[in-house]
């Protein structure tokens, strides 16, 4: 899985309940592990640990960066439709301005 082509847009639930959106290129398990190893200083580094909630693979990298920008745009409730699977919430969140 690590050396598959693509990358995979995530979305993390950190300890403290908040959302982390990121992409992975070399494999989601290995960003997961590097995530909770505290291998890069930022944003999870001090809600540990985090456990993957959403994610989907792009052939494309562009693509996958596009729609991390997308969701990171995104209001918690918007996220959690996305999260659930819920599109119809997806689709009320957006008529509300998108975000």
């Amino acid at each position: 899985m690590d050396n598959e082509d693509g990358a995979h847009v995530y979305i993390l639930r950190c300890s403290d309940g908040s959302y982390y959106v990121g992409s992975a290129r070399r494999g989601l398990e290995r960003r997961l592990s590097e995530h909770n190893n505290g291998t890069y200083e930022g944003y999870t580094a001090k809600r540990l640990p985090v456990v993957i909630v959403w994610s989907e693979h792009f052939l494309n990298i562009t693509d996958a960066i596009a729609v991390e920008r997308q969701i990171k745009g995104w209001s918690r409730a918007k996220k959690e439709a996305l999260i659930r699977g819920d599109f119809g919430a997806l689709r009320a969140h957006a008529k509300r301005g998108g975000k």
